[in-house]
């Protein structure tokens, strides 16, 4: 990807239903929002939606894959997924762009229930139409320093790939919370930010609401997808 960080970028956030263990279903919902997608640079997935956010050893070591992915699509792709490494385990965002993974981000702050993951180490960025990225995932949200590796890396957007399907007590206690978060890290580093998340039901017990959207450097949402919702909300970042 080329260097830079003076031009305009298009970018689409995805709210998604929540797809576990059937990335052929997966690959075909990321298919469909691509096709959608017209004039859109850079499409934003959620938290391991290749496989589902799924966080038992029998799942991870059942659908884990390596981050080398193969799809043929014009926007470039931020993709949550489950990835192999040799013997270990990351809850990683590959970048597709031009049918193949240019690089990859390894969620750095895991939750407590997230141990069947190694974190990762490092805070990679990107450029797509001239516009400079990089990634945190979900819970990395909770520490300024996450969001300050990339901002320092002279980059203009943070791409946050969520995962909120949660009780249903807590889904709705938290459907505010998260944007609050997300508007400190934005204006603590003057970032730009566009989040994904998942929407519907696991169950009876789990309910997903996003929030998925764009978040200017003020803090204030330029670009939403209704709460509850499947759908796409794009905006252009300079």
């Amino acid at each position: 990807m080329p260097d830079g960080k003076l031009g305009v970028m298009r970018v689409g956030v995805c709210q998604t239903p929540e797809i576990l263990g059937d990335v052929p279903r997966a690959l075909g919902i990321v298919r469909e929002f691509a096709e959608q997608a017209d004039g859109v640079d850079l499409l934003v997935f959620p938290e391991c939606f290749l496989q589902g956010y799924t966080v038992t050893a029998e799942h991870v070591k059942q659908f884990a894959r390596p981050a080398d992915l193969r799809l043929d699509l014009r926007p470039a792709i931020v993709l949550g997924m489950i990835e192999r490494r040799g013997d270990r385990f990351y809850n990683t965002a590959a970048v597709v762009r031009g049918g193949r993974t240019v690089g990859a981000y390894r969620k750095t702050f895991l939750t407590p229930g997230e141990h069947v993951f190694t974190a990762g180490t490092d805070y990679p960025t990107f450029a797509c139409a001239g516009v400079r990225f990089g990634i945190n995932i979900c819970f990395d949200a909770q520490y300024p320093h996450a969001a300050a590796a990339v901002a320092a890396q002279n980059a203009t957007l943070l791409v946050h790939p969520a995962q909120n399907m949660m009780r249903r007590d807590n889904a709705y206690r938290w459907q505010d919370r998260h944007n609050e978060l997300r508007r400190k890290r934005v204006r603590e580093t003057g970032l730009w930010m566009a989040s994904a998340d998942v929407t519907g039901e696991r169950g009876h017990t789990h309910l997903g609401l996003g929030p998925t959207c764009i978040i200017n450097p003020a803090g204030e949402v330029v670009a939403e997808v209704p709460r509850g919702t499947v759908g796409l909300a794009v905006h252009d970042i300079t």
